[in-house]
């Protein structure tokens, strides 16, 4: 019988052992050996998850190797309200190495393609990239990392350098949650819908991912959706056409799949509906739908993020994403001016309702989180 603890009012079971994890990394280290032999490579740690990993990483290299840890600190620009995101921790020069940029676990990518950029930056003979865990389901880089330990599910998982609010780094085997809600919540009735709401680049995907763990809810984002379709497929070619030019798919052509995406999942605790809905007709759709289920929409959590942060961000999410959309200042300023005439108002629609938040933004992930938490948990009591 698998062995369980809690935290948290979470119950976690173990799920990967400590001598499979220690084998793992032992094979890791081989193949960095391997490609690496001879070349005196710089290890970077990213704290704090990574210290684990590395440390028994190091323990197998017979090779010539340095290593440094650093931390992504994000702070509020004084000249403007946006955000800015620093690497801190680098004290040797890195034009000409070899690096290897070392985590704990890669989710979506998005943190490790801020660190990429800033290394790249330093101008370094060559970057790799080592992770103990990936969760491949979510991850929405343009490159996969170099080396590889696990791939995992979306699910929240704690130990081997892995926290949950700053406990179970210290655990020696990797434990996975199985509750499917905190006790608070389980108490609760009725299902949570949410639509996490705001213009492209507020945020909306790296905030899902992260209420998603938390209440363990069901992410559901039209984006990745339409981008998961059979590429050949009639629909799929249909649904690239509009978003390659920054414009929305017909409302028909995304409620019939949204509807079906939905129902992928009858027993779900709740959805968190990323990107949907766009239109008042996709959120009266929404809400007729919900309704033939016995539910209903119990809020709406808008992101507002200012238009000039908006298009920095995409900028810079083009470079790890490798979306098309992403890339060009003209399909950026044409996403930006369909949401404002067409999507903004459906926050009036939930306004009415008495069901619309308004969350600021700006700030660091773990803030606006922060922000959500609070708002969520008043909808909860």
């Amino acid at each position: 019988m698998a062995k369980k603890i809690s935290y948290q009012n979470f119950t976690f079971e173990e799920y990967i052992p400590e001598q499979q994890i220690l084998d793992v990394v032992k094979n890791i280290a081989t193949q960095i050996e391997n490609d690496l032999s001879g070349q005196k490579p710089l290890f970077i740690g990213v704290l704090n998850g990574s210290f684990r990993f590395l440390n028994d990483l190091f323990s197998h290299f017979t090779m010539d190797c340095e290593v440094e840890f650093v931390k992504l600190k994000s702070y509020e620009r004084t000249e403007s309200t946006g955000k800015v995101t620093e690497l801190i921790g680098l004290r040797d020069p890195l034009k000409d190495r070899v690096v290897v940029v070392v985590e704990d676990i890669i989710d979506t990518g998005l943190t490790m393609a801020n660190v990429i950029n800033d290394v790249l930056a330093m101008n370094p003979k060559e970057v790799k990239v080592a992770t103990m865990f990936l969760k491949p389901e979510i991850y929405k880089g343009a490159l996969m990392p170099d080396y590889v330990g696990m791939e995992v599910p979306p699910e929240f998982i704690v130990g081997y350098g892995l926290d949950i609010d700053g406990l179970g780094r210290n655990l020696n085997s990797v434990y996975k949650k199985i509750d499917s809600v905190p006790l608070e919540l389980s108490k609760k009735k009725g299902m949570l819908n949410i639509v996490l709401f705001g213009p492209p680049g507020c945020g909306k995907g790296t905030q899902s991912a992260i209420l998603k763990d938390k209440y363990d809810l069901v992410h559901i984002s039209t984006g990745d959706v339409f981008r998961g379709l059979d590429p050949d497929s009639e629909l799929a070619k249909l649904a690239k056409s509009y978003a390659d030019k920054g414009n929305l798919v017909p409302d028909d052509i995304t409620i019939k799949i949204l509807q079906s995406e939905v129902k992928k999942y009858p027993n779900a605790r709740g959805v968190i509906y990323d990107g949907f809905p766009r239109t008042s007709a996709q959120a009266e759709a929404l809400d007729v739908f919900l309704k033939s289920k016995g539910g209903a929409v119990s809020c709406m959590l808008e992101l507002e993020v200012e238009e000039n942060e908006l298009r920095t961000r995409l900028k810079g999410r083009a470079m790890g994403s490798g979306r098309p959309d992403d890339a060009d200042p003209a399909v950026i300023q044409n996403r930006i001016d369909v949401y404002n005439t067409q999507t903004a108002p459906v926050a009036g629609f939930y306004k009415t309702q008495g069901k619309h938040k308004s969350i600021n933004g700006i700030g660091s992930v773990e803030d606006v989180s922060e922000r959500l938490f609070h708002n969520l948990e008043e909808v909860i009591a």
